[in-house]
């Protein structure tokens, strides 16, 4: 078996005396859909903060394929090709549609011409965002929103995109197509690491998941087995 585009052994992350990430290993494979989910409080965002370098690791180590980035800046771990979308999807407000996308290239040294190209294939991917693309960010509806955060991360031409969260807030209609929209993304070769509460909607999609409780991995397998798995039905999908 390959070695896995991104591996994550034994990371601690802590907030004080508080230890909100408890040693962890986990692999993502290229060209899959890993899912990392559990309750609210688990540890889940955390985790992905500590990956994309915005939060300081207690210890660790983090190989993105095969460089050791656990101690490199969040911008340089976005221009590797490491991006994540935030929790909350984080759009520039008071700023376009447009601008969202042009600041998602800002690692890449692209001429205006590529980068306008770019920003047409999201458009492609994301139509209503096309029709809005000179309105202000803020003036979207949360779907909306959603979109712009993911295509915005996609202009930055990912290798791995994190998600955190994608489905929080909206509503049931526009997350199926937030979730058809991840399969495509994944179709296209980007890997994905996807942190959601919807733990159906989100194993349903994934090649492989990890269950976080309380800062500590405790079940691992296919999206299949997971779903599959009673102690995950009793704990996360009512059965």
């Amino acid at each position: 078996m390959s070695e896995p585009l991104l591996s994550v052994d034994g990371l601690v992350v802590r907030y004080g005396p508080i230890e909100a990430v408890k040693g962890i290993t986990l692999k993502l494979r290229a060209g899959e859909i890993t899912a990392l989910v559990g309750a609210n409080g688990a540890g889940k965002s955390t985790t992905l903060m500590a990956l994309s370098g915005l939060v300081p690791k207690a210890a660790g180590k983090v190989v993105f394929d095969g460089q050791d980035i656990s101690r490199q800046s969040a911008h340089r771990i976005v221009a590797s090709g490491l991006v994540q979308v935030a929790e909350g999807r984080a759009t520039l407000t008071t700023l376009t549609v447009r601008e969202n996308l042009e600041l998602g290239a800002y690692t890449r040294a692209i001429t205006a011409a590529e980068r306008e190209r770019d920003i047409e294939q999201v458009f492609a991917m994301f139509p209503r965002l096309k029709e809005r693309a000179s309105g202000l960010a803020g003036n979207l509806s949360g779907g909306e929103q959603q979109m712009l955060a993911i295509g915005r991360a996609l202009m930055a031409k990912p290798r791995v995109l994190l998600l955190d969260e994608p489905s929080m807030g909206l509503a049931p209609i526009i997350v199926q197509d937030i979730f058809r929209t991840l399969r495509d993304i994944n179709a296209q070769g980007i890997t994905i690491l996807l942190v959601e509460q919807n733990v159906r909607q989100a194993l349903k999609i994934a090649h492989h998941g990890y269950v976080l409780e309380t800062g500590a991995l405790v079940l691992e397998g296919s999206g299949r087995e997971l779903l599959d798995d009673p102690r995950v039905q009793a704990a996360y999908l009512g059965v």
